[in-house]
């Protein structure tokens, strides 16, 4: 009886952790790509390509396509929303310790 090895999902700030990941997404935000296209762009091997794509999958971060032997990906951006959602966060706390740097510079002249 053969079992079914269940992926259990990745965390969104994970799968963007990785400089490959990220670049991955870059490419496919302008357009869907087969596999083979995407690893390229890369000097690494196809399967590690798939690997990196497989993280990215499991995020939701990509969407896969068949199109006959070939796989093909696209962005799907939806779970980057809550990066930017922690990413605000700090937009306030910079913009204030910005303001205070420039009273500092303003008294020191």
């Amino acid at each position: 009886m053969e079992r079914e090895q269940k992926t259990l999902p990745v965390d969104v700030f994970h799968a963007i952790s990785d400089p490959t990941r990220r670049r991955l997404l870059t490419l496919m935000a302008h357009s869907e790509l087969p596999v083979n296209e995407l690893a390229s762009a890369f000097a690494m091997s196809r399967p590690a390509i798939s690997q990196h794509l497989r993280v990215l999958l499991q995020a939701g971060l990509v969407l896969e396509r068949r199109v006959g032997r070939e796989r093909h990906y696209r962005l799907h951006a939806a779970p980057l929303r809550e990066v930017s959602e922690w990413v605000k966060q700090y937009e306030q706390f910079w913009l204030d310790r910005l303001h205070l740097l420039g009273e500092q510079l303003e008294r020191d002249q």
